[in-house]
């Protein structure tokens, strides 16, 4: 039973990021791209854990929080680069 609840919130996930890379090609602004780059880090965490949950590993989780580290940063860096224009002063 659980295989079929772990398919179906990977299905939705990847829903979730098809959708989030359209956002990101057709956004009208810069603030929705980042919105969406954002969101698609955090959908990619989900499915990384869902896929270490099924696995049965603590090693995707590992990835999971290296992806969301790595995923702060850069939101913080575009954000900045948007309102300054330049991410090191």
């Amino acid at each position: 039973m659980i295989e079929y609840a772990l398919l179906f919130a990977a299905a939705c996930y990847g829903i979730a990021l098809l959708l989030d890379l359209w956002r990101i090609a057709v956004g009208p602004s810069a603030a929705d791209r980042i919105l969406a780059l954002d969101t698609m880090v955090i959908n990619v965490i989900a499915l990384l854990v869902l896929y270490g949950i099924w696995r049965g590993t603590a090693i995707y989780f590992e990835a999971a929080m290296l992806v969301a580290m790595v995923g702060f940063v850069s939101t913080v860096a575009y954000c900045r680069f948007l309102l300054r224009g330049d991410i090191i002063e």
